[in-house]
Order: C-alpha cells, then structure tokens, then sequence
C-alpha cells in the first residue's frame, strides 16, 4: 500500500516520519509528553494545538480591534459643527468691567480724595509765578586782578538761581583770556565789545555800560538791570532781592575811601522800602541829586525799550553821560530813569542791612602777561642757601 507523504511547516521540524507515523525527536517537551501521555494521544493533543491556536488569537486581536475602532467613532458630547475663522481669534483678555455706584462711600471717599488732590495741585501752580530775570552787566578791562575779580563774582552769580544773564563788556576787543574766565564759571553770559574810546573819559566804564545798554534795548531783554562791577564785593542774598523790584530799586553801599583808613555808608535811608533821605559823607558829592553808588541801585529793562508802559513823556534813548564831573554819573543817569524817590523802592525793607562792598583794589596799571603764562621768572628776592 503506498503512503501519503506531505510537508511540514517549519514548526514541526523537530520530527521525522517512520512508514507514514510521526516520530517526535527527544526534545525535554516531547519528553515530558511521554510521561503523562502516551505518543497517540499526545500526538492528537499537539496537531488541536497548533491548528486552532492562532485562530483563537486571530479572532480576539480581531475583537478588540472593533470595539476600539467603535469607540473611536462614537461622539461623547455635543461639538459645534459650525467652525469659522471667529473660532480661532485671540480670546479677550481684558479685565471685566466694574459697576461702580456714585453712592458707594469707598468709591465717593476715594474720588474725593483725588479731586482735592488736584485742585490743591492746580492752586499750587497758580500761585507760583515765574522768577524774574536777572541781567547783571560788568564792565572790565586787562588788569592783574582781572581774573581774580571776574571769578569772584562768577561764583557768586553760581549761587543765585536762574533765569540770569551775564553782560560782561570788554573795551575794543573781544580777549580769549576772557572768554576762558566765562565758560568755567558755569554762568550764562553775553560777551560785548565797546569801540568807543574811552582813553579820555576818567570812568572807563561809561561807555561799557552803555554797550551793555544798547545791546538790552536792541534785543528787549526783559529783567532786572544791576550794574556790578567786578571790583565790588556782593552776597547772593543781593540777588534774590533784586526781583523783588517792580520799577527801580535802591539800597546802601558800604565802601572805602580811596586812602582807605575810613569806611562809609552811601545810599537811601527808608521807612520800610519808602525812600526818605539819603547816607552821604562827602562835602564834595552833596550837590548832586541821588546820593547812590553805581552798584547800588536796579530798575526794570523795560523802561529802555518801552517808555509808554511808564508813562516817560520822552523817548529819548537813556545812558550814561560822559561829559559829566567823575562821581556825578550815578545821579544823572537816575534822574532818567525816575522823577524822584517816590518812584522808588528800598531794599531790604527799613534799608537796614549792607548786602555789597566798593573797596577799591585796583593796583595801579599793571596788566596781565597774556594767557596768564609767564615768559620768564621773575627775579629772584631771596636766594635758597
């Protein structure tokens, strides 16, 4: 009788066939399947095994991939099918508003609180006026004190506050030792050259002050004009009350004759800041009409440009004369400005206190080496032994 042979699949090649029976090969497996059962029914029992196992497996991993797939596609909660591009803005991240009620005493207290904040903030401001302009005007020429002098005063004018303006005139030429004095104080300053010559004049300074003048009239600067020379010794308390001053202002001097072994008082005598009488020591000035030195008085910068608002019945241009005896120009150039003392007012009140000093310092003639360089030493006095 002929056998059937057919293949195995690779599962079973651990077994060989002997005249159509299957032969297992003595695997530890086979072996513990001989034990317990015996080769015909063990045989059985492997061929239900591996021809149903992975059906068994195939249809549970089949199972489990429907429920899945069913889960997958089953809507749990509502979705708006409606998509549009308004969907996908930015959310408002704003903060809610707030109602509040007028009659909420918190929110009433509050309010309160702030508009009496303002309104005290606006009264403030309403009642602080601007400060009026200083326009001090110094004349000065090449000398050896020259620098000591111009840097005196210019820390001096450091302390007093703004707005203020520097007037400093020079004769013929504008100097660069000068100008370097300037920039360092830190003050505002107006350099003015005066080409008058001033060679036959015993006061040079009348026609810087002049210039200074013409340079305030043609630009209309509006302030305080205050003559300082810068010879003159001042406090900043000086300063500040000159803005004080609504029309011209006056005050005592205190100087040294120029023999200095006396010191006197020149200047108003007030009842309050009511002007009268005058401080004079000197038989020789008593003829003139204002006893005031040039640094101790100021008026208002108007009255050059604008003599309608004064009621001045001449327009004529006001300055200092120079064809007049020396120490005779202070009271002539006073006498254009105001008609008397009623037109005046004295500082500080009671004209009391000294607040500048004319102590005459000049040293002769002798100038300055120029840029403050000296070429060669000087002598020597004592030589080092």
């Amino acid at each position: 009788m002929a056998s059937i042979r057919r293949t195995l699949s690779p599962a079973f090649h651990g077994r060989s066939t002997q005249n159509g029976a299957a032969v297992f090969s003595s695997s530890p497996s086979n072996k513990l399947l001989h034990k317990h059962f015996p080769s015909s029914t063990s045989s059985t029992l492997l061929n239900l095994v591996y021809r149903r196992g992975w059906r068994r497996s195939f249809r549970r991993c089949l199972f489990f991939f429907l429920i899945g797939l069913l889960f997958g596609i089953t809507p749990f909660g509502q979705m708006d099918a409606d998509i549009r591009p308004k969907d996908f803005s930015s959310p408002d991240l704003r903060p809610p508003h707030v109602h509040l009620q007028s009659d909420d005493p918190i929110v009433s207290y509050v309010a309160l609180g702030v508009n009496t904040q303002l309104e005290q903030h606006n009264e403030v401001t309403d009642s602080i006026e601007p400060l009026k302009q200083l326009i001090v005007v110094t004349p000065t020429y090449n000398r050896g004190f020259q620098v000591y002098f111009l840097n005196r005063l210019g820390q001096v004018l450091r302390l007093v506050k703004p707005p203020l303006v520097w007037i400093v005139v020079e004769e013929k030429t504008v100097s660069l030792e000068t100008a370097r004095i300037l920039r360092k104080t830190g003050v505002m300053y107006r350099h003015v050259v005066s080409t008058r010559n001033s060679s036959d004049v015993k006061d040079r300074g009348v026609h810087q002050r002049n210039a200074a003048l013409e340079h305030i009239e043609l630009h209309k600067l509006d302030g305080i004009v205050f003559f300082a020379d810068d010879d003159n010794v001042y406090t900043p308390e000086l300063f500040e009350s000159l803005r004080t001053i609504s029309r011209f202002g006056t005050w005592p001097v205190a100087m040294l004759e120029q023999n200095k072994n006396k010191a006197i008082v020149e200047g108003p005598v007030c009842n309050v800041s009511r002007v009268i009488g005058w401080h004079t020591n000197e038989k020789s000035k008593r003829l003139r009409r204002f006893h005031v030195d040039m640094s101790g008085f100021a008026f208002n910068s108007t009255i050059l440009w604008d003599p309608k608002r004064w009621g001045r019945p001449f327009s004529n241009p006001i300055r200092q004369l120079d064809t007049v005896k020396e120490g005779f120009q202070e009271t002539t150039f006073i006498e254009q400005v105001v008609e008397d003392e009623s037109q005046m007012e004295g500082l500080p009140p009671g004209c009391s206190k000294v607040m500048n000093w004319h102590l005459h310092l000049d040293i002769g003639n002798v100038v300055y080496p120029k840029g403050w360089l000296l070429e060669k030493n000087l002598e020597v006095t004592l030589p080092i032994k």
